[in-house]
């Protein structure tokens, strides 16, 4: 596993699977992701440069998790459930088995 920054925060996107919310996050606890760092991913807001995303992939039956590295963010107007998350460009790490 790619070692991250662990002062950085951690975008939590659970794609609808709110049953998986609790579990989504004991394994990014166990995965050495303060449970501080972890928020909810909202569409109304987003993270900055070097935060992270961390993904239930893949939808709608997703089987692990995909983390990813924010490394560019530019302005969009918000659409649908991306929101402006549509702007945010990023680089993926690695996966964690859900």
């Amino acid at each position: 596993m790619v070692e991250i920054d662990k002062e950085k925060d951690v975008y939590l996107f659970l794609h609808g699977k709110m049953d998986l919310q609790q579990k989504s996050i004991d394994i990014l606890i166990a995965n050495g992701i303060d449970k501080e760092k972890i928020i909810l991913a909202l569409p109304n807001k987003v993270g900055k440069e070097g935060d992270y995303m961390a993904m239930l992939w893949m939808p709608p039956n997703p089987d692990h998790i995909k983390i990813q590295k924010i490394t560019k963010i530019k302005q969009v107007e918000p659409e649908g459930m991306t929101g402006l998350w549509e702007g945010v460009s990023k680089d993926d790490l690695f996966t964690i088995p859900l």
